[in-house]
Formats: C-alpha cells, sequence, structure tokens
C-alpha cells in the first residue's frame, strides 16, 4: 500500500485515499426499508478534473481508476483470487449490501473509457490502435450495462436508477460514433440528454449544473450524426456551436472540422467569380474558393460575437491561417486575386491586432484592480508595440499589386496610418508621463492633436470606411484632458524639487577626496556604497616619449676587423686528444 500511495499522483496522500474507501455520498442500505445510492455523475466529474483531464492527460486518470479499484477490492475484501493464482469474481445483486459495489464497476468503465481515449489520441499517428480503442470501449458499454443492471434492484433509489441508464446511453452512444453508426448514436445520445435534461429539472439548480453541463456536452455530437443521417440545416447549429465554446472538443475535434470543409466544397462548385474594388476577377482554383466562402461565414461569426473579444481574436486567428495557405503563389498566373488574398490576409491581422489593443486598453483603465489581483500590469509599452506592427500591416497594403495607381484606396489607407500614429504617439507620450518626462510627452500630445486634425479634416467621403476605426474625437477629448493634467504634475514636481534641494544637502556626484572644502550632508558615507574616490582613477594626458632617428650612421666608414678575429679551433682527433691532456699548439 506504500507504493500505491507514491504512486497516486493526483491524490493527496494516505488520507485522501482513505477518504476515497468511504462510502460515498448516498443512501446506505443499513436497514431494510433503506435504498442505496451513488451520485454517479459528480463522482465522474470530479474524479477526471482531479486527476488528469483537466489537462487531457488520460494515462494519468486510467492509472488513478486502478489504484482506486484495488484500494476497492481491499477494503470490501473483493479480491480476485492471490498473488499465485486469479479467480474472476462477479458482483451479483445478492452482496449488494454497500453502494461501494456500484462504485466498484464504475471504476471499472472508468479505466477501459480512459484507456479508449489514450489510445484515440495515440491512433493519429498509430492507425493500427484504432481496433485496441474500439475494444476498449466495447469493454467500457460491459461494464455500464453490468452497472445498469445492478441498478434496477430494488435495493437501489430512482434517482442512482435514471443516473446509471443514462451513463449507460453516453458510453453506448459513444461506441456508435465511433461505428459511424449514426442513427444508433445519435438515439444513445438523445435518450442520454433526455435523462440528464429530467434529473435538472427535478433538483435545485446547484445540484443541475452537473446535468446542464453534460447536456451541453452531447449536444455537438447530436447534431453531428443527424448531419450525417441526411439533415443539412445541422451544420450551420455545429458550426455556431464551435464559435460559443471557442474551438471544437472531444469526439468533434478533427470530424467537425473536416465535415465543414466538405461542405464549403460543395458550395464551392457554384462560386467562379469574386469582385474587388469594381474589378471582377474569375476564380478557378478550388482551395481559393473554399477559403472566400469561409471568410463570409467568418465575418458573419464576427458580428454576433463582438461584445466577446476572446471568441473574435479566436476567428481571426483561424481566418487569418487559412489566408497564409491561399496567399503563398499558388494563383500567380491572376495577380489581382492574390493582391485580394493577401489583402484579407493583412486586414484580418489588423482587426486581431486593433481587438487586443482594445482590450489592453481597458485593462489600462484599470491598473488598481490588477495590482490588487497579483497579476501583470499592462503597460503603455505593450500598445504600442500592437500600433507598430498595425502601421507595418498598412504600409504593406499600400505596395500590393494592381493597387498603386487607385488613388481612393491610397488615400484611405492614409487616414487610416494618419489614425493609428495618432494612438502610437499617444501611448508614447503616456510612458513618458510614468517616468516623469513632461516635455517630451508634452511635444508628442501636441503631435498627436496634429495627427487627429487631419485625419478630421480629410475625412469626408471616406467617412464610411473610418467608422470600424477608433474616434479621433474621443482621442482630442482625452488628449486635451491629458495636457491639462501633464502641467500641473510638472510645476508640482518642479515644486517638489525646490523644496527638497537644499546648499547642504546638494550633491554633485563628486567623490569625498575632492569636495574636502565642501560641507555636504552625504547620507552615502555611511551606507555600504560609500564614494571615497575615483577608482579606477581616470586617464590623464602625460608627454610622449621622443623619438632618435641616426641619420650618421649611413656615414661612417669602419675599420677592418679581421686580424682582430680568433682562427678558428682545430678539430678532429688529434685536436680532441691534445684537448684532453692538457697540450696546447
Amino acid at each position: 500500500m506504500a507504493a500505491e500511495r507514491q504512486g497516486g499522483r493526483g491524490g493527496g496522500g494516505g488520507a485522501e485515499e482513505n477518504k476515497e474507501n468511504e462510502r460515498p455520498a448516498g443512501p446506505q442500505a443499513g436497514g431494510l426499508g433503506d435504498s442505496l445510492g451513488l451520485e454517479i455523475l459528480q463522482i465522474v466529474k470530479e474524479s477526471q478534473q482531479q486527476h488528469g483531464l483537466r489537462h487531457g492527460d488520460f494515462q494519468r486518470y486510467r492509472g488513478y481508476c486502478s489504484r482506486r479499484l484495488r484500494r476497492l477490492r481491499k477494503t470490501l475484501n473483493f479480491k480476485m483470487g492471490n498473488r499465485h493464482k486469479f479467480t474472476g469474481k462477479k458482483v451479483t445483486e445478492e452482496i449488494l449490501s454497500d453502494n461501494r459495489y456500484l462504485l466498484l464497476i464504475l471504476m471499472d468503465a472508468e479505466r477501459a473509457w480512459s484507456y479508449a481515449m489514450q489510445l484515440k489520441q495515440e491512433a493519429n499517428t498509430e492507425p493500427r490502435k484504432r481496433f485496441h480503442l474500439l475494444s476498449r470501449l466495447r469493454k467500457a458499454v460491459k461494464h455500464a450495462e453490468e452497472l445498469e443492471r445492478l441498478c434496477e434492484s430494488n435495493r437501489v433509489d430512482a434517482k442512482t436508477k435514471l443516473e446509471a441508464q443514462a451513463y449507460m446511453a453516453y458510453l453506448t452512444g459513444m461506441l456508435r460514433f465511433e461505428h459511424q453508426e449514426w442513427k444508433a448514436a445519435m438515439e444513445a445520445f438523445n435518450k442520454c440528454k433526455t435523462i440528464y435534461e429530467k434529473l435538472a429539472n427535478a433538483f435545485t439548480e446547484e445540484q443541475a449544473v452537473l446535468y446542464n453541463q453534460r447536456v451541453e456536452e452531447i449536444s455537438p455530437n447530436i447534431r453531428y450524426c443527424a448531419y450525417n443521417i441526411g439533415d443539412q440545416s445541422a451544420i450551420n447549429e455545429l458550426m455556431q456551436m464551435r464559435l460559443r465554446s471557442g474551438g471544437t472538443e472531444g469526439l468533434l475535434a478533427e470530424k467537425l472540422e473536416a465535415l465543414i470543409t466538405q461542405t464549403r466544397a460543395k458550395q464551392a462548385a457554384t462560386m467562379s467569380e469574386v469582385e474587388w474594388r469594381g474589378r471582377t476577377v474569375p476564380v478557378k482554383i478550388d482551395k481559393v474558393r473554399i477559403f472566400l466562402l469561409g471568410l463570409a461565414d467568418n465575418e458573419a461569426a464576427i458580428a454576433q460575437v463582438t461584445q466577446k473579444p476572446s471568441p473574435v481574436l479566436t476567428i481571426h486567428d483561424k481566418q487569418r491561417e487559412h489566408s497564409l495557405e491561399n496567399d503563398s503563389g499558388k494563383v500567380s498566373n491572376i495577380q489581382y486575386l492574390h493582391s485580394y488574398l493577401t489583402y484579407i490576409k493583412l486586414s484580418t491581422a489588423i482587426r486581431r491586432n486593433e481587438s487586443m489593443a482594445k482590450s489592453l486598453q481597458k485593462a489600462l483603465l484599470q491598473q488598481q484592480r490588477s495590482e490588487e489581483d497579483g497579476k501583470r500590469t499592462p503597460r503603455p509599452q505593450d500598445l504600442i508595440r500592437l500600433y507598430d506592427i498595425i502601421l507595418q500591416n498598412l504600409v504593406e497594403l499600400t505596395q500590393l499589386p494592381g493597387l498603386e495607381e487607385d488613388k481612393n484606396f491610397q488615400k484611405e489607407i492614409g487616414l487610416k496610418t494618419l489614425v493609428y500614429k495618432a494612438y502610437r504617439c499617444f501611448f508614447i507620450a503616456q510612458s513618458y508621463v510614468l517616468v516623469k518626462k513632461w516635455s517630451e510627452a508634452l511635444v508628442l500630445y501636441e503631435r498627436v492633436l496634429k495627427y487627429a486634425r487631419e485625419v478630421q479634416s480629410g475625412a469626408g467621403a471616406y467617412t464610411n470606411s473610418l467608422k470600424e476605426l477608433p474616434d479621433v474625437q474621443d482621442l482630442i477629448t482625452q488628449v486635451n484632458a491629458e495636457k491639462y493634467s501633464l502641467q500641473a504634475s510638472a510645476i508640482l514636481d518642479a515644486n517638489d524639487t525646490h523644496e527638497t534641494e537644499s546648499p547642504s544637502q546638494v550633491k554633485d556626484g563628486k567623490p569625498l577626496s575632492e569636495r574636502f572644502e565642501t560641507f555636504c550632508l552625504d547620507p552615502s558615507l555611511v551606507s555600504k556604497q560609500v564614494s571615497l574616490v575615483h577608482f579606477p582613477p581616470g586617464f590623464q594626458p602625460i608627454p610622449c616619449k621622443p623619438l632618435f632617428f641616426d641619420l650618421a650612421l649611413n656615414h661612417v666608414a669602419f675599420p677592418p676587423l679581421e686580424d682582430k678575429v680568433e682562427q678558428k679551433a682545430k678539430s678532429g682527433l688529434t685536436g680532441y686528444i691534445k684537448g684532453i691532456f692538457g697540450f696546447k699548439s
């Protein structure tokens, strides 16, 4: 058991294991008239969230189910043989005196289900594991059938019976879904949904939250099955569900995306041309047609969720990814169409960055709340970076092939550039205010007003195209207010400086060795970073060493020295012997 406690990654040690071995919440069969009860959905959800499924770790949850099964069998003395021999035992109605027997079968089903989901993740790269996946799902359904059969006993209360039926229907629907038996899967999911809706209506709002969450989880599966059966209207509901949830999860992670792409491909067969800026361009490439159809759907979705910034950013990201795939040169024979796709990509990036800038501006106005929560406080520099990216995208828009001579387009982009330049200057000024650089901030505020007035004077016929941009009139009002606040802060800061600076406290930064003649209160003299001398000492100029050139050497004639040079000593054997005995020549 020590090894089990150490291996329980999601648990809290021995205390939690003992708590798990206790009877789960619900009525107990203590007397003849009592009934057993088990909160099946609550136990499943809590176990999944606490042991790995919050991060999609099905292997960790499977290990937890195995360990909990072992602990339950030991507590109930329901052992499957010994270490030498396996003896299979089944929970029967005769021994059903404790709701932990029901929990035992529930954990068996959850272990098989979690193994199937683990194999589903691995089957993306190893298709052969799909056969094992289906086998484990069938095993989970078998355990769920056994749980439902036991719950039909008179010893089990009505609520547990309904939850067991709903759990059985849920696993059956998942198995049929994987087998692509759409009608059977839809019937099972509908049965599960109906039971959970009835349970949610029968209890209080707090107890109904789990049931409603389960209903929301299986609703996309029901609509997907309906579409595959032949309900063409289900595709629109599936797309709305995907947008509300911010993405696809579970069984629909890949199938829903493939379904939407397939539907757009059918619609693309009737699309032959596109009109942009008064010019009609034929579209002959299927991938471009599918992208343009998806663009219209995304625009409609953005209009529906403009009050929620996170889904908007998600849609912008998806739209930008698709545009990046389609503007990579596959339509080189139609340069204007390529420019249109590039325009879509850059415009999507601009709208996304603008949405992020709006969110940061709201957070910047609520600094006190962020500081209390201990979160990172947004800074004006973050907004400056976003507006830099937007301005760079606008520059790329003006350079699109086929639009250089479009004066209206160039004028419109020029006005948008002025708007974003004004906001960029405004937040640069805000960053200077934070470091008390009043003069630089005031100059930048004047630059903001200059850009804003240029936009107002040049808007004219382009008012409709500038409606989506931030309002420059609000910016002018805000800048005027900031200017007055800045001037007041500068005056107060100057007064504070004059009050604090006195002749006896002014320090000019010189070390102590250079100001012996001047009295000055220097608190740093009693600190660890006292300034006594300049170290290392600075360089001082010194005279260079003179250079001497011997010009007379080339005109001097030296006397001969051959007679002074000694003759070379004799060599050979004779000279060697004489040298040994001391004879000299």
